[in-house]
């Protein structure tokens, strides 16, 4: 019974912060905070290190500008260039979705070169290496937004562990015909027996329908027919859910006074959450550069943080897309995805960076 209950889990949090106010979703809210616990650090560092603490407003005017800026032509360039050059007004849809992290890296390094020309008294290096420890941080915080928003994850485990993500499927399901008061997909205890070790895991659906004038036959007529299509012919789906085509629909009504709770019996895919994965890699990251600057400080040799950001950062983004569902269709033919690709060059700068800045040595310590 152990085992059964710690093999796989349904994802399907409340995308809201709060109950009724729609717009602030979890990972707009990471996505500022994570700015915002920035800004914060970057004021402490320079304070520490005697810089003028009012120039972080400064620099995070050109950290978010860049961050956004670049992580949306990014998407638009190395993904889907075609159907944005097309249509150019929609590159200005950000809250559609398309956001790269490789295109926010170029961005940010070339802002934070303006920045510096602009700065009397700090290097390009001195600023970047000083950036880079709280942008893992912020990485870890936007990633665990993409898990709120189940999006971004990974492939099938193959396997009774992982995540089913359902929020999809919910959504489609909101669409039916019928006056439907909530949905919940969980996970079913009394299911277990039907787990087979090949990452086709137990779901169920509980629909609470108001009654209005259906009778319990006739939505039982709409129901079969609605949900089975919703559930096998959309493509988000097929993606994360494995709802038999060949047999009929498993499901229950129980009659209430104002309304029908529908139970649907139905199976997911067991996926890798590689949003937990990631997030966990960078807060790491970001501990161990916030680590380095605590003990070292300005006798860091310039150069070095950000060698070793590129390094494990895209690194560890290069092994974990292995893990990664694809993201658009013309990477499904390619051995290497292009958030691989883009990875490859960062890290051989990142190389590059470490080698020089240890030629160097560290500085000594000021009396």
């Amino acid at each position: 019974m152990l085992s059964s209950f710690l093999s796989y889990v349904v994802w399907d949090p409340n995308q809201e912060v709060f109950s009724g106010f729609e717009r602030l979703r979890w990972y707009s809210l990471l996505f500022a905070m994570g700015f915002i616990i920035s800004q914060q650090i970057m004021v402490y560092f320079f304070k520490k290190e005697g810089h003028n603490e009012q120039l972080v407003d400064k620099l995070t005017i050109y950290m978010v500008l860049a961050t956004i800026i670049g992580a949306r032509l990014g998407h638009v360039l190395f993904y889907e260039p075609e159907k944005y050059l097309s249509n150019p007004i929609d590159i200005l849809k950000v809250w559609e979705g398309g956001l790269a992290s490789h295109g926010a890296a170029i961005a940010i390094l070339f802002a934070l070169w303006l920045y510096s020309k602009r700065t009397p008294g700090q290097s390009y290096l001195w600023v970047v290496d000083r950036i880079v420890i709280v942008t893992a941080m912020t990485g870890a915080m936007i990633r665990f937004g993409n898990l709120m928003n189940s999006e971004i994850g990974g492939k099938d485990t193959g396997s009774d562990y992982g995540f089913v993500y359902a929020h999809d499927a919910e959504e489609i399901l909101e669409a039916l015909r019928v006056p439907i008061v909530s949905i919940e997909a969980y996970k079913p205890e009394d299911r277990a027996n039907e787990l087979q070790g090949n990452g086709i895991v137990p779901v169920n659906i509980d629909l609470e329908i108001s009654k209005g004038s259906f009778s319990k036959e006739d939505l039982e007529g709409i129901l079969e027919k609605d949900i089975k299509y919703a559930l096998t012919q959309f493509n988000s789906s097929k993606e994360y859910l494995a709802e038999p085509l060949e047999t009929p629909l498993n499901f229950t009504i129980q009659e209430q006074p104002s309304q029908y709770l529908v139970t649907v019996k139905t199976f997911g895919r067991a996926k890798y959450p590689t949003q937990i994965y990631e997030s966990i890699s960078y807060f790491v990251i970001f501990l161990i550069l916030l680590s380095l600057w605590v003990k070292f400080k300005s006798r860091l040799p310039e150069g070095l943080l950000l060698g070793l950001f590129l390094i494990s950062v895209f690194g560890m983004r290069f092994f974990w897309e292995f893990y990664k569902e694809v993201q658009v269709d013309f990477e499904s033919s390619m051995k290497f995805n292009m958030g691989q690709l883009l990875s490859i060059p960062l890290v051989l700068i990142g190389v590059i960076l470490i080698v020089r800045a240890l030629s160097k040595g560290f500085k000594p310590e000021k009396n």
